[in-house]
């Protein structure tokens, strides 16, 4: 905006945000799931004034955000609770379920699917535990968030845009890189109904 000689206040951005941003992330083109899909699952703690909140995330084989939920525990309910919306989202279980050594990832497996392979170590867990990175830089630079609420509406957002521009880890050649956000770059004018 100011390239183009428009000076634009941060209220004014955050107003858009809230406005147009869920909208938009509705309109993104969603990964579709595979049943071949490994899981990544882990949670990070944030202080909402004052007061900690988990934001427990599910990433899959290729550093894509399946889904992130704000919750108040870090206990076998809360996981629980994020197995039962992954599931519904993606519409098929995965083949593996990769966390760190929390055990109320465990026993939410055990209860709602069982037959699923699990690996529990805290090494194999890091992409999860990086995916966490560009949040955590978000939130230096917004200077922390005010409400659950609103941690919740802007990791919708924020990460449907991210696993729009990101290209998957697959994709490691220059070309490919470039092609994959001159694509990303198109959907995106074409979803906030920008001329070309």
């Amino acid at each position: 905006m100011l390239e183009r000689g428009i000076v634009v206040s941060y209220e004014t951005v955050r107003r858009w945000a809230l406005k147009f941003g869920l909208d938009y992330a509705r309109r993104l083109k969603r990964k579709k799931p595979s049943c071949r899909d490994i899981w990544h699952l882990d949670e990070v703690v944030i202080a909402i004034g004052g007061r900690k909140r988990w934001l427990w995330r599910a990433v899959d084989q290729d550093g894509y955000i399946l889904d992130e939920i704000v919750q108040t525990r870090r206990d076998t309910k809360a996981a629980k609770r994020l197995l039962m919306r992954l599931l519904e989202k993606q519409g098929c279980p995965p083949r593996r379920i990769i966390t760190d050594k929390l055990g109320s990832y465990a026993a939410a497996r055990r209860q709602i699917t069982p037959a699923i392979e699990h690996r529990s170590h805290k090494g194999l867990n890091n992409r999860a535990e990086n995916s966490h990175l560009p949040l955590r830089r978000r939130e230096r630079t917004m200077q922390g968030f005010r409400s659950p609420g609103g941690l919740q509406r802007f990791v919708a957002v924020f990460s449907a845009v991210r696993n729009l521009f990101v290209p998957p880890r697959s994709r490691r050649s220059a070309l490919s890189t470039h092609l994959h956000r001159l694509g990303a770059m198109a959907l995106w004018k074409t979803i906030v109904g920008v001329a070309a």
